[in-house]
Protein backbone atom coordinates (compact mmCIF):
# COMPACT_ATOMS: atom_id res chain seq x y z
CA UNK A 1 0.00 0.00 0.00
CA UNK A 2 2.85 2.40 0.81
CA UNK A 3 4.47 1.82 -2.59
CA UNK A 4 1.08 2.18 -4.33
CA UNK A 5 0.42 5.49 -2.58
CA UNK A 6 3.95 6.71 -3.30
CA UNK A 7 3.52 5.84 -6.97
CA UNK A 8 0.20 7.69 -7.03
CA UNK A 9 1.72 10.76 -5.40
CA UNK A 10 4.69 10.69 -7.80
CA UNK A 11 2.37 10.39 -10.80
CA UNK A 12 0.47 13.50 -9.69
CA UNK A 13 3.57 15.65 -10.29
CA UNK A 14 2.86 16.66 -13.88
CA UNK A 15 4.55 19.78 -15.32
CA UNK A 16 1.82 21.98 -16.72
CA UNK A 17 -0.91 20.26 -14.70
CA UNK A 18 0.34 20.95 -11.19
CA UNK A 19 -0.56 19.08 -8.05
CA UNK A 20 -2.09 21.68 -5.74
CA UNK A 21 -1.40 21.01 -2.07
CA UNK A 22 -3.10 23.25 0.53
CA UNK A 23 -0.77 22.50 3.45
CA UNK A 24 -2.49 21.17 6.57
CA UNK A 25 -1.64 21.31 10.27
CA UNK A 26 -3.72 18.63 11.98
CA UNK A 27 -6.18 15.82 11.36
CA UNK A 28 -9.20 18.14 11.10
CA UNK A 29 -7.60 20.37 8.46
CA UNK A 30 -6.44 17.27 6.57
CA UNK A 31 -9.99 15.93 6.48
CA UNK A 32 -11.24 19.30 5.23
CA UNK A 33 -8.70 19.27 2.38
CA UNK A 34 -9.66 15.70 1.44
CA UNK A 35 -13.35 16.57 1.56
CA UNK A 36 -12.68 19.52 -0.76
CA UNK A 37 -11.54 16.98 -3.35
CA UNK A 38 -7.76 17.25 -3.32
CA UNK A 39 -5.97 14.02 -4.32
CA UNK A 40 -3.14 14.28 -1.78
CA UNK A 41 -2.32 15.89 1.55
CA UNK A 42 0.80 17.85 2.49
CA UNK A 43 1.73 18.95 5.99
CA UNK A 44 3.48 22.24 6.71
CA UNK A 45 6.14 22.13 9.41
CA UNK A 46 5.64 25.73 10.56
CA UNK A 47 1.88 25.27 10.94
CA UNK A 48 2.20 21.91 12.71
CA UNK A 49 4.80 23.41 15.04
CA UNK A 50 2.52 26.32 15.95
CA UNK A 51 -0.40 23.98 16.67
CA UNK A 52 1.84 21.88 18.91
CA UNK A 53 3.22 24.92 20.71
CA UNK A 54 6.72 25.02 19.24
CA UNK A 55 8.77 27.28 17.01
CA UNK A 56 9.45 26.46 13.39
CA UNK A 57 12.99 25.48 12.45
CA UNK A 58 13.00 22.00 14.03
CA UNK A 59 11.72 23.33 17.35
CA UNK A 60 9.22 20.46 17.49
CA UNK A 61 10.54 17.25 19.08
CA UNK A 62 10.78 14.65 16.34
CA UNK A 63 8.51 12.22 18.19
CA UNK A 64 5.74 14.80 18.38
CA UNK A 65 6.11 15.72 14.72
CA UNK A 66 5.94 12.09 13.63
CA UNK A 67 2.92 11.50 15.87
CA UNK A 68 1.17 14.48 14.27
CA UNK A 69 1.92 13.10 10.82
CA UNK A 70 0.59 9.68 11.85
CA UNK A 71 -2.68 11.21 13.10
CA UNK A 72 -3.16 12.95 9.77
CA UNK A 73 -2.45 9.76 7.82
CA UNK A 74 -4.91 7.84 9.98
CA UNK A 75 -7.93 9.99 9.09
CA UNK A 76 -7.48 10.36 5.32
CA UNK A 77 -7.57 7.98 2.38
CA UNK A 78 -5.21 9.89 0.08
CA UNK A 79 -1.40 9.96 0.00
CA UNK A 80 0.29 12.14 2.61
CA UNK A 81 3.59 13.96 2.15
CA UNK A 82 5.22 15.43 5.24
CA UNK A 83 7.36 18.52 5.71
CA UNK A 84 10.23 17.32 7.91
CA UNK A 85 12.51 20.35 7.57
CA UNK A 86 16.07 18.99 7.39
CA UNK A 87 15.30 15.72 9.07
CA UNK A 88 15.55 16.55 12.78
CA UNK A 89 19.19 15.48 12.92
CA UNK A 90 18.25 11.86 12.23
CA UNK A 91 20.40 9.61 10.10
CA UNK A 92 18.79 9.14 6.67
CA UNK A 93 17.84 5.50 7.30
CA UNK A 94 16.17 6.34 10.61
CA UNK A 95 14.38 9.32 9.09
CA UNK A 96 12.98 7.10 6.34
CA UNK A 97 12.01 4.39 8.82
CA UNK A 98 10.10 6.85 11.00
CA UNK A 99 8.35 8.52 8.07
CA UNK A 100 7.20 5.18 6.68
CA UNK A 101 6.10 4.04 10.13
CA UNK A 102 3.96 7.18 10.38
CA UNK A 103 2.40 6.33 7.03
CA UNK A 104 3.85 9.17 4.96
CA UNK A 105 4.73 8.46 1.33
CA UNK A 106 6.52 11.73 0.65
CA UNK A 107 8.63 14.31 2.38
CA UNK A 108 9.99 17.84 2.06
CA UNK A 109 13.68 18.17 2.90
CA UNK A 110 15.28 21.61 2.97
CA UNK A 111 18.88 22.72 2.58
CA UNK A 112 19.15 25.09 5.55
CA UNK A 113 20.91 24.11 8.76
CA UNK A 114 18.48 24.40 11.70
CA UNK A 115 19.63 26.82 14.34
CA UNK A 116 22.11 28.80 12.23
CA UNK A 117 19.90 29.43 9.20
CA UNK A 118 22.90 28.91 6.93
CA UNK A 119 22.66 27.10 3.63
CA UNK A 120 23.91 23.53 3.61
CA UNK A 121 26.77 22.93 1.20
CA UNK A 122 25.18 21.52 -1.98
CA UNK A 123 27.53 18.51 -1.98
CA UNK A 124 26.56 17.69 1.60
CA UNK A 125 22.85 18.08 0.83
CA UNK A 126 23.08 15.99 -2.33
CA UNK A 127 24.78 13.21 -0.37
CA UNK A 128 22.08 13.42 2.29
CA UNK A 129 19.31 13.18 -0.30
CA UNK A 130 21.05 10.26 -2.00
CA UNK A 131 21.16 8.40 1.31
CA UNK A 132 17.47 9.11 1.91
CA UNK A 133 16.67 7.77 -1.56
CA UNK A 134 18.80 4.67 -1.02
CA UNK A 135 17.02 3.94 2.27
CA UNK A 136 13.53 4.65 0.91
CA UNK A 137 13.74 3.05 -2.50
CA UNK A 138 10.61 4.20 -4.30
CA UNK A 139 8.49 4.33 -1.13
CA UNK A 140 8.98 8.07 -0.61
CA UNK A 141 8.47 10.99 -2.98
CA UNK A 142 11.25 13.44 -2.15
CA UNK A 143 10.57 17.15 -2.59
CA UNK A 144 13.96 18.84 -2.24
CA UNK A 145 13.66 22.42 -1.03
CA UNK A 146 16.21 24.92 -2.33
CA UNK A 147 16.59 27.83 0.09
CA UNK A 148 19.04 30.00 -1.84
CA UNK A 149 16.38 32.63 -2.61
CA UNK A 150 15.59 32.89 1.10
CA UNK A 151 19.21 33.15 2.23
CA UNK A 152 20.36 36.07 0.13
CA UNK A 153 21.88 33.90 -2.57
CA UNK A 154 18.93 34.35 -4.85
CA UNK A 155 20.44 34.03 -8.30
CA UNK A 156 18.70 31.64 -10.63
CA UNK A 157 22.05 30.06 -11.44
CA UNK A 158 22.55 29.12 -7.78
CA UNK A 159 19.05 27.64 -7.53
CA UNK A 160 19.47 25.71 -10.78
CA UNK A 161 22.83 24.33 -9.70
CA UNK A 162 21.43 23.09 -6.40
CA UNK A 163 18.24 21.80 -7.97
CA UNK A 164 20.06 19.78 -10.61
CA UNK A 165 22.32 18.25 -7.98
CA UNK A 166 19.33 17.25 -5.90
CA UNK A 167 17.50 15.69 -8.85
CA UNK A 168 20.64 13.71 -9.70
CA UNK A 169 20.78 12.55 -6.08
CA UNK A 170 17.28 11.09 -6.34
CA UNK A 171 14.82 13.89 -5.56
CA UNK A 172 11.52 13.68 -7.42
CA UNK A 173 10.78 17.41 -7.35
CA UNK A 174 12.67 20.62 -6.58
CA UNK A 175 11.19 23.37 -4.42
CA UNK A 176 12.99 26.73 -4.83
CA UNK A 177 11.11 28.48 -2.04
CA UNK A 178 10.89 32.24 -2.50
CA UNK A 179 10.69 32.00 -6.27
CA UNK A 180 7.86 34.22 -7.47
CA UNK A 181 8.50 36.31 -10.58
CA UNK A 182 6.90 34.87 -13.70
CA UNK A 183 10.01 35.17 -15.86
CA UNK A 184 12.12 33.50 -13.18
CA UNK A 185 9.65 30.65 -12.80
CA UNK A 186 9.51 30.04 -16.54
CA UNK A 187 13.29 30.09 -16.90
CA UNK A 188 13.93 27.91 -13.86
CA UNK A 189 11.39 25.30 -14.99
CA UNK A 190 13.13 25.19 -18.37
CA UNK A 191 16.67 25.05 -17.00
CA UNK A 192 16.14 22.55 -14.19
CA UNK A 193 14.84 19.74 -16.35
CA UNK A 194 12.68 18.25 -13.60
CA UNK A 195 9.43 18.88 -11.70
CA UNK A 196 9.28 22.23 -9.88
CA UNK A 197 7.28 23.18 -6.76
CA UNK A 198 6.28 26.83 -6.28
CA UNK A 199 5.09 28.34 -3.00
CA UNK A 200 1.81 30.17 -3.60
CA UNK A 201 1.68 33.51 -1.83
CA UNK A 202 0.69 37.12 -2.57
CA UNK A 203 2.48 38.39 -5.67
CA UNK A 204 2.93 34.97 -7.26
CA UNK A 205 1.13 34.29 -10.57
CA UNK A 206 -2.37 32.79 -10.34
CA UNK A 207 -2.74 29.04 -9.96
CA UNK A 208 -3.76 28.47 -13.58
CA UNK A 209 -0.91 30.66 -14.80
CA UNK A 210 1.60 28.62 -12.78
CA UNK A 211 0.39 25.59 -14.68
CA UNK A 212 0.93 27.39 -17.97
CA UNK A 213 4.50 28.14 -16.85
CA UNK A 214 5.18 24.42 -16.45
CA UNK A 215 5.05 24.13 -12.67
CA UNK A 216 4.40 20.57 -11.40
CA UNK A 217 3.47 21.24 -7.78
CA UNK A 218 2.01 24.18 -5.84
CA UNK A 219 2.06 24.40 -2.07
CA UNK A 220 1.04 27.02 0.48
CA UNK A 221 3.47 26.62 3.37
CA UNK A 222 2.05 28.06 6.57
CA UNK A 223 -0.09 30.64 4.78
CA UNK A 224 -3.43 28.87 5.08
CA UNK A 225 -2.92 28.20 8.77
CA UNK A 226 -2.11 31.88 9.30
CA UNK A 227 -5.28 32.86 7.43
CA UNK A 228 -7.41 30.38 9.41
CA UNK A 229 -5.88 31.60 12.68
CA UNK A 230 -6.61 35.22 11.78
CA UNK A 231 -10.21 34.31 10.99
CA UNK A 232 -10.55 32.48 14.31
CA UNK A 233 -9.21 35.53 16.17
CA UNK A 234 -11.91 37.60 14.52
CA UNK A 235 -14.58 35.17 15.71
CA UNK A 236 -13.21 35.24 19.26
CA UNK A 237 -13.24 39.04 19.22
CA UNK A 238 -16.92 39.02 18.26
CA UNK A 239 -17.75 36.73 21.18
CA UNK A 240 -15.73 38.97 23.51
CA UNK A 241 -17.78 41.94 22.29
CA UNK A 242 -21.08 40.15 22.83
CA UNK A 243 -21.72 39.49 19.15
CA UNK A 244 -22.62 36.27 17.42
CA UNK A 245 -19.65 34.62 15.69
CA UNK A 246 -22.00 32.87 13.24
Amino acid sequence: MTIDNAALLRALHVPGTPLVLPNVWDAASALAVQEAGFPAIATGSAAVARVLGYADGEGTPVGEMMAAIARIVRVVDVPVTADVERGYRLKPAELVERLLAAGAVGCNLEDTWPGTGELVDPDVQADFLAEVRAAAGQELVINARVDSYLRGQGSRAAAVERGRRYLEAGADCVYPIGLGAEDEIRALVSELGGPVNVLFRPGVPALDRLGELGVARISFGGGLHQAAHAHAKGLFAKVRDGLSPY
